[in-house]
């Protein structure tokens, strides 16, 4: 009866997320058609068949679904990078004070700047070169995950701890059996809006010398006066951001059966 309602409610959400895409695009349709929008902005199908055209003709030197791997490409590298060093910090600095003390102040002084302050100063530390993007994304996904894994830690349940402590074990077994499997919601919770992020900076990124990806779509459409090609390159951005959204969101679901998030 369970597995049966949840099938229903899955069910639901797919039938109200189709509705409302195709509400969207319907308003947006009439929006063109019957107002002077359409004088700066095409309609949804226009869009919609430029994009399909970009999946055989290059923009460029690639079609859009290359563009696409590129980006991806990038954005892995620094989410990867980011998730892992974001992990490790935000869990130890949580948890043993010594390194809150020392680390939370530097951090605190990072997170407010948005990736995009930081370009002027990548490229004179890293270059033209890849490097540049990497760290712009690496900076959007650290932030978002070693701020949620430090919350994950410090809402550890103390009287969970003392009970542990009592029964024998020591630190290292109390870290490892009930401070990070406490940490695991709050991590998922902390990945998936870092891969958003690190997929909405990769645009910022792209923007530093790039001749491919869709953060380059975009700026080469606006160079060329190019509305239409600017809308095939957000639409590329939404549609991968909304699978990255839903493949993190599958894996969480798979790892944390026993959490009320991974339901």
């Amino acid at each position: 009866m369970k597995t049966r309602f949840r099938g229903a409610s899955r069910y639901e959400k797919t039938i109200c997320a189709v509705v409302s895409i195709v509400a969207f695009l319907l308003i947006w349709e009439v929006a063109v058609r019957f107002s002077s929008i359409g004088e700066i902005i095409s309609g949804p199908f226009t869009v919609l068949d430029k994009t399909f055209e970009s999946i055989i003709e290059p923009i460029g030197t690639h079609t859009i679904q290359g563009h696409v791997l590129w980006s991806l490409s990038r954005v892995l590298v620094g989410f990867a990078a980011g998730s892992l060093l974001g992990i490790v910090l935000g869990v130890t600095m949580g948890w043993y004070k010594p390194v809150e003390a020392f680390f939370r102040p530097l951090f605190e002084m990072i997170r407010p700047i948005p990736p995009i302050a930081w370009i002027p100063l990548a490229i004179l530390w890293f270059g033209l070169g890849e490097m540049t993007k990497y760290f712009l994304i690496f900076l959007a996904v650290f932030c978002n995950v070693t701020m949620n894994a430090y919350s994950g830690a410090k809402s550890v349940d103390p009287e969970l701890v003392g009970a542990a402590k009592m029964l024998g074990a020591n630190d290292r077994q109390v870290f490892t059996s009930i401070v990070l499997p406490a940490c695991v919601p709050h991590i998922f919770a902390g990945l998936q809006i870092g891969i958003g992020s690190g997929w909405a900076t990769v645009v910022a990124a792209e923007m530093v010398r790039s001749s491919e990806g869709v953060g380059w779509v975009i700026v080469k459409g606006q160079d060329l006066n190019n509305p239409l090609q600017i809308l095939v390159g957000i639409v590329g951005i939404g549609v991968i951001g909304y699978i990255l959204a839903i493949v993190m969101r599958a894996i969480e679901a798979k790892l944390c059966v026993w959490s009320e998030r991974g339901k």
